[in-house]
């Protein structure tokens, strides 16, 4: 028989933060999701219309609806990484409209997912909810719908639906030979907010609540389309890089030196502030091995340096291979050039990443 939840007392209530053993995407786990998707794709079978599915898989699934449109789905949600719920919205709505953008497309509507535990007062759930709202409607889009769960920690995101032309849709794969790697963000937010001081906090803040709508928009309005596109978000720069180096056949080379940083995050990285998903890999060896097989350091990038570029991003931005013809135009919207792809290298047996 159920019984009715007990009455909260809201003073039990000291914080989103408090309640969660990790937040934003540090809580990914790379292990499990790669798991998650094996056991998807061994029982799927291809279904008509399905341009982007789990083979292989991408930042994103899309739809074909006719010759003109195709659908974009996507949801993404994660444990608090602040404690106050209008951030923590903002930042899980623009974290999960952002692989619509990855995939080129335009958002159209989004779906609310949530489940907190029963000591957070409900206005604290109405603030995070509005807040997303807030953010999706920016985008040009509308939240219609949701669903919620009591959870032992809270979580909150978004199922997103988007479109794209059918012949326009950026993938990950697909980097050639000869092309540059630009960054529309810097790096640096799970460590700064892991470091809980100021002014890093607020930065970091700013950068996550800051959408990939514009930087998607500069690589539209590009003469040459990207020839591929990922944003950057639990895996860091170095693991989303490698997936798209896998998924290319090519080998990503990145100059360390050039990456941009948000102001601190290097600084905390020398202090010795990592996240939890630093001290998963650190002491995991096979999921560090996942993530690191493929990625080669030059003696002179220093272990700090190391930390930053493996950084889990909440609100990343996006990372673009695109031709030499487009970094002038690209360089004007506030990206910042960072590589090249070369020809595939054998880097512990495939395709990979170096960094120097």
């Amino acid at each position: 028989m159920a019984h009715p939840p007990a009455p909260v007392d809201a003073a039990v209530f000291t914080g989103l933060r408090a309640l969660a053993g990790c937040g934003g995407c540090a809580a990914k786990a790379p292990e499990e999701l790669v798991s998650m998707l094996a056991g998807l794709a061994a029982g799927a079978s291809p279904a008509a219309g399905v341009l982007v599915g789990l083979a292989p898989f991408d930042d994103a699934a899309v739809y074909a609806l006719d010759a003109e449109r195709a659908l974009i789905a996507t949801v993404d949600f994660f444990p608090p990484l602040l404690d106050d719920p209008r951030d923590y919205g903002a930042i899980a709505a623009a974290n999960a409209v952002s692989d619509v953008y990855a995939m080129g497309g335009s958002v159209a509507f989004a779906l609310a997912l949530a489940g907190f535990p029963a000591q957070v007062p409900h206005q604290v759930i109405a603030d995070v909810s509005s807040a997303a709202i807030e953010v999706v409607t920016a985008c040009g889009g509308s939240v219609i719908g949701g669903h919620s769960v009591r959870c032992a920690e809270p979580v909150f995101g978004l199922c997103v639906l988007g479109f794209v032309h059918p012949a326009q849709i950026w993938r990950k794969a697909g980097a050639r030979e000869g092309d540059v790697l630009m960054l529309s963000k810097p790096l640096g937010t799970g460590l700064l907010i892991s470091w809980q001081r100021e002014p890093g906090l607020a930065i970091a803040v700013a950068s996550m609540r800051a959408t990939n709508r514009e930087a998607a928009q500069a690589l539209r309005r590009s003469a040459d389309a990207p020839h591929a596109v990922t944003d950057i978000s639990g895996y860091g720069l170095l693991g989303h890089a490698a997936e798209m180096a896998q998924q290319s056949d090519a080998t990503l080379r990145i100059h360390a030196s050039r990456v941009p940083l948000l102001a601190g995050a290097l600084e905390a990285a020398v202090a010795g502030i990592r996240t939890g998903a630093h001290r998963r890999a650190d002491g995991d060896t096979a999921a560090a091995g996942s993530l690191r097989a493929s990625i080669s350091f030059a003696a002179s990038v220093s272990p700090a340096v190391r930390v930053v570029l493996e950084d889990p991003q909440t609100s990343g931005g996006l990372l673009a291979s695109v031709s030499p013809s487009a970094v002038a135009l690209l360089s004007a919207a506030g990206y910042v050039e960072i590589g090249r792809v070369e020809r595939r290298e054998p880097i512990e047996g495939g395709a990979g990443v170096i960094v120097d």
